[in-house]
């Protein structure tokens, strides 16, 4: 009998191309480096994540059954994912993500993720009279699905009895979410920019932002400020602690693995308080290159 999931990752699933450089860059900079690709995409990323905390995820997304598409689905599996759920498109490529990274963060990004936004409500048929359906708990959420789509989700009686965990996966989709803003069962988890976008204003804190996503109906949120504070806040709860200082040398993909973290952290039982420190720590860890 096959094991069933934990835990729904829905969203991009693809190909990570990273470019790494050590010294600052500006635009029009051309210095050493390293360019890698790997397995990648916010749900897979997350996905990764989770299981190395000893959850069970499973994937619904779109690769393609082009060459990129078998290796791709190839990487995934021999990193123990479960792919069953994930729809196979004969007429769609696989999906890429871009990005180069210097010494100062990240310069520049380009997500590829057409592939998935034209799939549609293609890759959501396990969930909705699929091996997946009546599915009442968590589900981790990306914001590169269409906003058609997430609206779908947002009113879906499939989703109702859901705990959606939700990320925009950049700061330009976050507006997607907007149809969250009034769920009664969403998480946000966005950073400062994104939640400025989300809400069409500039906040200075973590916490003023916190508690604008709740004066606008959202359920509860966690947002994110670099080496700033970062704040987790519900209706019974506002809570803020300091990330540790860490010398940065990559941020594609640490806004997953906080959501991963803080996500895990809670499914093992942790107060509020130690799944946040849990999450900036993880975080820090990731983003510096230290390992546990």
């Amino acid at each position: 009998m096959t094991q069933r999931p934990d835990i729904i990752c829905i969203g991009a699933v693809l190909w990570d191309i990273i470019g790494r450089a050590t010294s600052h860059m500006n635009k029009g900079s051309d210095v050493p480096g390293r360019i890698t690709r790997n397995p990648g995409g916010v749900a897979l990323n997350i996905a990764m994540a989770l299981k190395a905390y000893g959850m069970y995820p499973a994937l619904l997304s779109v690769i393609g059954s082009d060459e990129e598409g078998t290796e791709l689905q190839g990487a995934c599996a021999r990193l123990g994912m479960n792919m069953d759920h994930v729809y196979r498109s004969n007429d769609l490529p696989t999906d890429r993500y871009m990005a180069v990274e210097g010494g100062n963060g990240l310069i520049a990004a380009i997500a590829d993720a057409h592939s998935l936004e034209a799939a549609g409500d293609k890759i959501l048929r396990p969930l909705r009279g699929g091996d997946l359906s009546g599915w009442s708990g968590l589900i981790a959420l990306d914001g590169n699905l269409t906003l058609s789509l997430l609206e779908d989700i947002a009113h879906d009686p499939a989703f109702a009895a859901a705990d959606l965990r939700i990320a925009p996966a950049s700061p330009g989709k976050a507006e997607r979410l907007t149809p969250f803003l009034s769920h009664p069962r969403a998480t946000l988890y966005v950073n400062l920019e994104e939640a400025g976008l989300l809400l069409h204003r500039s906040y200075k804190t973590s916490k003023d932002a916190a508690l604008a996503l709740l004066d606008s109906g959202l359920h509860r949120c966690l947002v994110t400020d670099g080496p700033n504070p970062a704040t987790a806040a519900s209706r019974n709860n506002v809570l803020t602690l300091v990330p540790r200082e860490v010398l940065v040398t990559r941020v594609t993909g640490a806004g997953d693995t906080f959501m991963a973290a803080h996500i895990a952290a809670e499914a093992e039982g942790l107060a509020e308080e130690a799944a946040l420190a849990r999450a900036l720590d993880a975080t820090a860890i990731y983003i510096s290159g230290e390992s546990y």
